[in-house]
């Protein structure tokens, strides 16, 4: 095997080894063999020098100051920007488990340091071959590999010796670790800043100078705000004492808004472990974005330089390029706007299921507190009848206590109405609905049906026919926005239809609209495939042919100015294209109007459902 020629660039190695004399001698050996290599002592150094410049390939030594290879090699993974490299693994050798251990880690491969020159030659030419274009060398000035950042809050007091030793573990681990003693020495700016934000929040919820709890809710308050300004949610951790992990204790801690609780006197393995989870599902996130970021500036520039390339080929025509270069222009610009109304509308809804999940679970804990009194007076009240002779005079006492009796039990009714309306609230409101799972068609229908009944007034009727299977592999959004969107509009058009007929006026009259909903499996007669079908009919006026050929795009409606923003039925449409299925609009009656029937079909996958339980909603009050 030939060196490669002078005129090639060598590949970059990064050399992490605490050795002067170790990464001499390997040094030496690699750059004879035509490799450039950078040295560092330790591994929080390597991931600082990441920050501006990424190498093809990366050789450790396992035994390092502070954190070790495998944890370095951890940290390499959990970035975008680095989880190509190649990791190859340097020991002294011989020592059981170390080579498991440290491919467990991430490294790609492991040689002990006795092996033969060549033999490691060989293996970094080896993995150069597999992880070819992994490493671009010189990089720009905004870093791509970043430590996670936690901040730990409660260094002071009792607890200040466990505190501490888990911010060495962190930095042992490789994470960027900043404690403070008490909440008030948080900086809330930091929060709104990409280059100083937390990604995870560690809370020692016992502290004996602050309420943990209470402070978790601020942080969750903050949380929110920071989420609703664009940024990522850190994650927020809960370090209780070895007695405050079981009880109600942590059920209190999860209310406040805290994603995992530990116990201090967990094993430091296991503690690394739960910790890592956090921020690795955080640094994801924040590469998915940021990865989206950069897709959505490379469209831009591609749609810039396909205009200056129109340009430039069509000089004879200066005119027919510049309309051209318009047109792409404004179907960039077109496509940007529906972009953004689906991002806003889409957060909106986020943003509003957080705030109605929030509010169910406000007006849950009085209510429980009032359903829990009423019964203690509904049976002390019970025991004063039974006391109370049945005349005293002219039975007026009688009377009022069998009165109080009475109107308790109505109470009841009205106090099991709300709960009914605060379960189905917390139902609509998970914030899944972007992932694909096994749901419970009826109950999910039945949930959207409850939230709409104050629209449906007494003037509508709902007729259900639930043909299909209970069952159906699919997103939340399905349901909850598709089937609310088109159930909602049908319910609007019909008392647009009666208003104008000058039906509209007798809420307590007669119903005079009708909403069919039902399910059906269908079968392809082409491809035998099996589809899941909903069918929402209706006998409102039914729509136009004009309306219905640009009824699914964005911003277009036909409801007055401040009543309807054109996204419902696009955002829809979406939801059924990500199903890979279709959604349809027909007249109901026969010869055109009489209602509308829309009619939304999706492939049906029965393996999922025989093989997954569905997922309810709440199906318990919870306090």
């Amino acid at each position: 095997m030939t060196d490669a020629s002078a005129d090639a660039v060598p590949p970059t190695l990064l050399l992490v080894e605490d050795s002067d004399t170790q990464a001499l001698r390997i040094r030496r050996m690699l750059e004879g063999h035509g490799f450039a290599v950078t040295r560092v002592a330790s591994g929080e150094a390597a991931l600082d020098t990441l920050d501006t410049r990424i190498p093809d390939l990366v050789v450790a030594d396992y035994h390092l100051p502070g954190m070790n290879g495998g944890q370095m090699a951890r940290q390499l993974r959990m970035s975008a920007a680095t989880r190509m490299i190649p990791v190859l693994m340097l020991t002294e050798g011989g020592e059981p488990g170390l080579e498991r251990e440290g491919l467990e880690s991430g490294a790609d491969a492991y040689v002990p340091k006795s092996a033969e020159p060549d033999l490691i030659v060989f293996r970094i030419r080896a993995l150069l071959r597999e992880g070819a274009g992994a490493g671009s060398g010189q990089r720009d000035a905004s870093p791509l590999f970043r430590r996670a950042r936690i901040l730990i809050v409660g260094g002071e007091g009792a607890r200040a010796h466990a505190v501490a030793a888990l911010a060495a573990l962190m930095r042992n681990d490789g994470h960027d670790v900043t404690v403070i003693g008490y909440p008030g020495a948080m900086e809330r700016d930091d929060w709104f800043d990409p280059a100083r934000a937390p990604d995870c929040v560690v809370v020692d919820l016992v502290s004996d100078r602050f309420d943990g709890i209470a402070f978790c809710q601020e942080l969750d308050d903050l949380r929110q705000d920071v989420v609703v300004a664009g940024g990522g949610a850190p994650r927020i951790l809960g370090l209780s004492g070895p007695g405050a992990a079981r009880g109600v204790f942590p059920a209190r801690a999860f209310e406040a808004g805290v994603d995992d609780i530990v116990a201090d006197d967990i094993e430091p393995d296991v503690l690394a472990l739960r910790i890592r989870a956090l921020v690795r599902r955080k640094l994801l996130q924040d590469d998915v974005r940021r990865i989206d970021l950069d897709r959505q500036a490379r469209e831009i520039a591609i749609e810039a330089a396909r205009a200056e390339a129109a340009a430039i080929a069509s000089k004879a025509s200066l005119a027919e390029a510049l309309e051209q270069a318009n047109a792409e222009l404004a179907d960039a610009n077109r496509r940007l706007i529906e972009t953004q109304g689906k991002l806003v509308q889409t957060a909106k809804m986020a943003s509003l299921g957080e705030l109605v999940a929030g509010i169910a679970h406000e007006i849950n804990n009085p209510l429980a507190f009032i359903l829990a009194h009423k019964d203690t007076v509904a049976r002390l009240l019970a025991q004063v009848i039974a006391e109370e002779p049945a005349t005293d005079g002219d039975g007026a006492r009688h009377a009022v206590l069998m009165k109080c009796r009475d109107r308790v039990e109505s109470m009841s009714l009205g106090l099991r109405r709300i709960q009914n309306l605060v379960l189905n609230l917390r139902k609509f409101s998970r914030l899944d609905e972007g992932l694909f799972q096994v749901i419970d068609v009826p109950e999910a229908l039945e949930t959207v049906l409850a939230l709409l009944t104050q629209k449906f007034g007494n003037l509508i009727v709902v007729e259900r026919d639930y043909r299909a299977p209970e069952r159906l592999y699919c997103q939340s959004a399905l349901l909850n926005q598709v089937m609310m969107n088109i159930i909602s509009n049908a319910a609007d058009a019909i008392h647009s239809m009666l208003e104008d007929a000058g039906q509209g006026g007798d809420p307590a009259g007669p119903a005079r609209g009708i909403i069919r909903i039902g399910t059906e499996l269908r079968v392809s007669e082409v491809t035998g495939e099996q589809s899941y079908v909903f069918i929402v009919t209706d006998n409102g006026p039914g729509i136009p042919a004009e309306v219905k050929e640009r009824i699914f795009e964005p911003f277009f409606t036909t409801k007055p100015v401040g009543a309807g923003t054109g996204l419902g039925l696009a955002i829809a449409y979406s939801v059924v294209q990500a199903h890979h299925g279709t959604i349809t609009i027909a007249d109901a009656g026969a010869g055109g109007g009489q209602g509308s029937v829309f009619t939304i079909s999706v492939p049906w996958q029965p393996h999922f459902e025989a093989m997954a339980e569905p997922a309810h909603g709440m199906t318990e009050m919870q306090a």
